[in-house]
């Protein structure tokens, strides 16, 4: 398939996209800074840009393409400034102007419904650190959700970087406990095979060991 990966340099994108490389897909790199895209490919192009500024230069790098996967975010940082709300309402029209229907955006866990169900340590980070955050990723999936696009949120667990073990619990409501994780490499692993299962679409599944 011919995939944008936006977030293409975070800890989490880098996964996606040499996992979809390895897996045989055409991948363009959205990215603010391309020379933190370490992988060379004949497979792997890279388009310049950054969300939610550079529309002209996402409307190109979407043409032809069969999918979007996102991991837009912002590292060590406790405000958000809107980021994830400004991009989707940049993402989503110019999503639909290219026809390219499918969506699949990384979230995490504790975001709008899955706080209350998210262990009671969690639930006091998320609410002393990330409340903005998760705030600002909520307001961004209810940019999408309200759209014409077939979406998929992810929401993985306290994020790692242990390997691909292919071996994770996947549900709209998982029983957790302690402080639950799941790697970053078994997060690309799910977010690229929802471009073949279609059981989650429209749908916000927690992935947790």
């Amino acid at each position: 398939m011919k995939l944008l990966v936006i977030g293409a340099t975070g800890p989490t994108g880098l996964q996606i996209v040499a996992q979809a490389l390895e897996q045989g897909h055409q991948v363009t790199a959205f990215a603010r800074d391309p020379a933190k895209l370490k992988i060379s490919n004949p497979a792997l192009d890279v388009a310049q840009g950054s969300l939610p500024e550079d529309v002209q230069a996402l409307a190109a790098a979407l043409r032809g393409k069969d999918a979007v996967l996102s991991s837009l975010g912002l590292r060590n940082a406790l405000r958000a400034n809107g980021l994830q709300e400004r991009s989707m309402q940049a993402l989503v029209p110019t999503m639909q102007a290219a026809g390219v229907r499918r969506l699949i955006t990384v979230s995490a866990n504790g975001v709008g419904d899955s706080h209350a169900a998210s262990p009671l340590l969690p639930r006091i980070m998320y609410r002393l650190l990330l409340g903005d955050i998760f705030a600002d990723k909520k307001a961004g999936e209810d940019v999408v959700r309200a759209s014409s696009l077939d979406w998929t949120f992810a929401y993985p667990t306290l994020l790692t970087d242990g390997p691909r073990t292919g071996k994770y619990r996947i549900g709209e409501r998982l029983e957790l406990s302690g402080m639950p994780k799941i790697s970053r490499a078994d997060v690309a692993d799910f977010v690229l095979k929802q471009l073949q299962e279609r059981a989650w679409s429209k749908k916000r599944p927690v992935i947790s060991y």
